[in-house]
């Protein structure tokens, strides 16, 4: 087989020839008609009326048999057969084809439809127009990309080659435009909030650093949309949402990539109860609607949208599952232990709801099959969320958890500037002390808070983690188009 450098040879060869015979290969301007599925739909009418139609695509196929040249168009719509035969085309249309033709190629047909003997519908071409000459060649069709690196960082090959993976991506832009639809539907307005920020906030993770040289001045890739969403609910905007890239400066795994798409959601007037019940409608009627199915199966597991989601308490599960009978009162020394016990590195700095937090995902979340909604979370574990009235301790949130896969924060958001300064306090003793991920002080939004934030409940859905749920994927990376990948 040629090597790739001697077949990229091969096709400027090809084009060279295009150009001595005054055929332009990357022309301005095509005159195609109809889509490739148009034209599957309306098969029977224009090939009874011998309508003549000008289609075009990718070659994604090549078969000659003397003087016929079968070849498959894909436009991103269908795929479709043409057939060009040289004693039936204009006069120099079949040899230049023959010549200069590569898989690979854009091209441009006019012709009639028919049905082959074998029932395949097909265009008979009578002419063609080059409109993009490929330089290298497509995977084998049969193999596409098998190096899963290469995969994604030649996702337009991956995508091109495997209709499964174009599919995932068809899915991913449903579900996203059903979220609007569902949101806009409840009176919520889409906004737009800075992706650089003087200040990160509003989550616990380590932020993208940059410089600002007309300002001078240090600025954060955000890390999360929500400390500028309450600052509209300051404004007086009762809903607002926002489907925004956020990025986080951690590891990469299977869940986990810098670059992330994150769904938030607030309302004004709102809580976590009345939130949570929104959620569930919400994630329930995604499932239907795009899937057309109330039950999932992944992996192993039947996962069922049409009952009603679990409601469980956060120590219970540490309790039940990581056999911590006192998770509130466990010293250090011991929890320590049990994260050992556990193969949990605890670093220097962590903090004890790092620790219990990390021995929860290790113990307890991988068990969580069916849609269950976490609530009763340590205040110090969320430093924007409300405490609960009646144990002070514990916030008024919930977390989503379906088939091991957090999906789903959200809480009774904290409109009490004095209690958030005092939060925020508390998390930069944290920092200071090691705590790297731990969120600063935002003198700001407690300004805008100070002027008065209505009571509200807030939600936040991670995109990327609901479309590999969905999808039964189980690598980030295979959801989001071009992932974040390290240089050969």
């Amino acid at each position: 087989m040629a090597s790739l450098e001697e077949q990229r040879q091969s096709r400027l060869a090809k084009l060279s020839l295009l150009k001595e015979k005054g055929v332009d290969a990357y022309p301005a301007t095509s005159h195609i008609e109809h889509s490739l599925l148009d034209t599957q739909k309306n098969f029977d009418t224009w090939s009874a009326a011998q309508t003549s139609v000008t289609v075009g695509g990718r070659v994604m196929s090549f078969r000659a048999q003397g003087g016929l040249i079968f070849f498959d168009l894909f436009d991103g719509t269908a795929r479709f057969q043409s057939l060009l035969k040289k004693d039936e085309s204009v006069e120099g249309m079949f040899d230049l084809f023959n010549d200069t033709v590569d898989i690979g190629d854009f091209v441009e047909v006019t012709g009639t439809l028919f049905t082959t003997k074998r029932g395949q519908q097909t265009v008979q071409v009578q002419t063609w127009n080059m409109l993009s000459k490929s330089l290298l060649p497509l995977p084998e069709k049969w193999h596409g990309l098998q190096d899963v690196e290469e995969r994604f960082r030649k996702r337009y090959l991956d995508a091109l080659m495997a209709d499964e993976v174009r599919e995932r991506f068809i899915v991913r832009s449903k579900i996203v435009t059903l979220i609007r639809t569902i949101l806009d539907g409840a009176g919520y307005l889409e906004v737009e909030t800075p992706a650089l920020q003087p200040l990160y906030g509003g989550a616990s993770a380590e932020p993208f650093v940059t410089h600002h040289n007309a300002l001078d001045m240090r600025l954060y890739l955000r890390i999360s949309d929500e400390l500028y969403l309450k600052r509209m609910l300051v404004a007086g905007f009762p809903k607002v949402y926002e489907i925004a890239r956020d990025f986080r400066n951690e590891g990469i795994d299977m869940t986990h990539n810098p670059e992330f798409t994150m769904l938030e959601f607030y309302e004004a007037y709102s809580d976590a109860d009345k939130q949570m019940k929104f959620t569930e409608q919400m994630i329930r009627r995604i499932v239907k609607d795009v899937l057309k199915t109330e039950v999932l199966e992944l992996g192993e597991n039947s996962v069922d949208f049409s009952k009603e989601f679990s409601v469980v308490s956060y120590f219970s599960l540490l309790n039940k599952f990581a056999g911590i009978s006192d998770p509130e009162t466990i010293s250090l020394a011991d929890l320590t232990e049990k994260c050992h016990e556990y193969g949990i590195t605890v670093d220097k700095g962590d903090s004890r709801a790092k620790m219990l937090d990390n021995l929860y995902k290790k113990s307890a979340r991988p068990a969580l099959i069916q849609p269950t909604f976490i609530i009763d979370y340590p205040a110090e574990y969320l430093p924007l969320a409300k405490r609960k009235k009646s144990a002070p301790q514990f916030v008024e949130a919930f977390q989503l958890v379906i088939a091991g896969v957090e999906l789903v924060k959200a809480f009774s958001e904290l409109n009490d500037p004095i209690d958030q300064r005092s939060r925020f306090e508390e998390q930069e003793k944290s920092k200071a002390e090691g705590e790297k991920d731990a969120q600063s002080l935002d003198e700001d939004f407690i300004e805008a808070m100070e002027h008065g934030m209505p009571p509200a409940g807030g939600v936040g859905i991670g995109i990327d983690r609901l479309v590999m749920l969905l999808t039964n994927t189980k690598n980030i990376k295979e959801v989001i188009f071009f992932p974040t990948m390290r240089p050969r």
